[in-house]
């Protein structure tokens, strides 16, 4: 099946939109092949407000309406305990929402970015899709990550070499308890860092203190501001240590 055969099968469609590149490209081609559709984002505490930002922003470059819901994940106590299940009730939560809402818009087919590249066996959130009737149209028609990039970026989306990113809760190690304080502590260290001109890197929480893992590109920038980073992360950590692997990809 193509793309274009998904949304002749799947004519109105209800997509979940990111923020991110895949879920970009995916409106974009909904827009384009489908009679009707319309974009949903929930933002929780977990989404950094660039995250809204740029679903916002994308979703009036290719002119497809989008409905923003609030949600507080820190209400769930099955998401907050963070045990490695904490992704399948999130992504059921946020898609029940989104489902719901959707359904209520009138459109029987909701559809998210997971692409052909995602290892859909090794997540736990792909579970909850299923459960809800969720489709991946990238993933169906075997469109990977460097297809959806060369997508993007030949079709002017502003998006299309934003790093992979991974919710703020993903920062935090499982059976940590999650709390809003941690949250938006993290918010705030990666803001700083990609103010700093730093692109593709976490910071994790390890009991009050920080682990920075950087790209090749980014381990490079540390040693000219690290001073910086230093003065500024000690507000928050008590101490601050750096991985010395280069980071390759996020889970």
């Amino acid at each position: 099946m193509d793309i274009k055969e998904f949304f002749k099968l799947n004519s109105s469609v209800a997509v979940a939109c990111s923020g991110g590149v895949d879920s970009a490209v995916l409106l974009f081609l909904a827009k384009k092949y489908a009679k009707e559709c319309k974009a949903y984002f929930v933002k929780t505490e977990f989404q950094p407000d660039f995250e809204e930002n740029d679903a916002r922003e994308i979703c009036k470059f290719v002119d497809i309406p989008l409905t923003v819901i609030e949600h507080s994940v820190l209400s769930e106590e099955n998401i907050i305990s963070n045990t490695k299940r904490r992704c399948y009730f999130c992504k059921k939560s946020i898609f029940t929402l989104i489902c719901n809402h959707a359904h209520f818009d009138g459109f029987d087919t909701v559809i998210d970015g997971t692409n052909a590249s995602d290892d859909i066996d090794d997540r736990a959130g792909t579970f909850a899709l299923r459960e809800l009737g969720v489709l991946s149209p990238l993933r169906l028609c075997g469109i990977n990550k460097t297809e959806i990039r060369k997508i993007a970026k030949e079709n002017d989306l502003f998006l299309y070499n934003k790093p992979s990113y991974a919710c703020l809760a993903t920062r935090i190690p499982f059976n940590t308890k999650i709390t809003s304080d941690i949250l938006k502590i993290t918010e705030i260290a990666e803001n700083k860092l990609s103010s700093l001109g730093f692109t593709d890197f976490r910071i994790r929480y390890l009991n009050g203190s920080a682990k920075l893992q950087l790209s090749k590109n980014d381990m490079e920038l540390i040693c000219e501001k690290r001073k910086e980073v230093v003065s500024f992360l000690s507000q928050y950590y008590d101490e601050i240590y750096l991985d010395l692997n280069e980071r390759q990809t996020d889970e």
